[in-house]
């Protein structure tokens, strides 16, 4: 009697031993990421990992490491070509110093908004691009968008190339930025994002250039009130995964990895156009004011600056893709 009152424990051991021997042999999927999990594009991908774990009945498992935890988009991006962590988001600008191709999906009024840009990541016409960097070690299995860069100020809203004139307005560290800011009418200052707040409030710059989302997070509505819709620039964030790592796959669960990135598109584009509306009712809340802007002016100015930068005919080929689907 003794013997069989051990058997439900034994069989109860073997269970629990079974299932860690499962867990254990599933195949961890390192993803890293620059900022929150309560991003947009952290929660696109959480999603994507769910259905791919599901999808191949455990045997992946995707483990996003958020807010810079395994080192900044550079060293991340880095992580992957050398097969140390499968994937990562890091800014088109990144991908650029790589590969010239990308600056054209990165161009100023490139995009005529959310809509042809979704469609664009979604068509299928940027393929044959994304498989450009394999022999770097990186593929791009999904493009993301990273919001619309409007310009907010403090003295007063922009509408016209004329409101820009002598406007000092923080960019990132691009030629691109500075060039674009200067097609507009206003004046290209590089600076640090850390150092933006203050600069403004100290009226070394008039303003800055950014999402509705980023706008409201770092509270910058604090010290530059007004927000216009200049959506002169809609810079990609790509979603890089390991050539090492997709090689190492069977087909058939790299086929349904590399589907789930992409159907992941979609999803992150609904998610961040609800969180751009949440960010525009909460900055609104504080005082901040939002107006829309005729840019077909912009547009115009910011041509010759499309031209100058499109310099071969494999970038001008891409150009046309893209605008084929306006």
């Amino acid at each position: 009697m003794k013997h069989l009152k051990l058997l439900p424990l034994t069989i109860a051991l073997t269970g629990a031993l079974g299932f860690l021997s499962s867990a254990q042999a599933a195949t961890e999927i390192k993803a890293a990421f620059n900022q929150s999990d309560k991003h947009p594009q952290y929660r696109a991908l959480a999603e994507f990992g769910k259905k791919f774990e599901s999808e191949t009945d455990g045997r992946y498992k995707v483990s996003i490491f958020p807010n810079e935890l395994l080192g900044d988009q550079r060293a991340s991006l880095e992580l992957v070509q050398n097969g140390a962590i499968q994937m990562a988001i890091v800014a088109n600008p990144l991908v650029e110093n790589y590969n010239k191709n990308f600056s054209v999906i990165g161009l100023p009024y490139v995009y005529t908004g959310y809509n042809h840009q979704e469609k664009v990541f979604t068509s299928g016409v940027l393929d044959d691009l994304f498989q450009e960097t394999t022999k770097m070690g990186f593929e791009i299995v999904a493009a993301y968008t990273g919001g619309a860069r409007s310009v907010y100020s403090k003295a007063g809203p922009v509408n016209t190339i004329a409101d820009m004139k002598g406007k000092k307005i923080r960019v990132m560290q691009s030629d691109t930025m500075i060039k674009t800011l200067e097609c507009m009418g206003g004046q290209g200052v590089p600076m640090g994002q850390g150092e933006v707040y203050s600069a403004i409030q100290q009226g070394v710059l008039d303003g800055a250039e950014n999402s509705e989302i980023t706008y409201y997070d770092l509270k910058q509505y604090e010290v530059a009130g007004y927000y216009s819709a200049t959506q002169h620039l809609m810079v990609p964030d790509l979603v890089v995964a390991s050539t090492t790592f997709l090689d190492s796959m069977p087909k058939e669960d790299r086929d349904l990895f590399k589907k789930l990135a992409k159907d992941s598109v979609k999803s992150e584009f609904k998610l961040w156009k609800d969180q751009i509306k949440v960010s525009i009712e909460a900055a609104k809340a504080k005082g901040a004011k939002f107006n829309t802007v005729d840019i077909q002016p912009f547009v115009d100015s910011c041509k010759p600056l499309q031209n100058e930068l499109i310099k071969t005919p494999q970038q001008k080929q891409i150009f046309e893709k893209i605008t084929s689907l306006q």
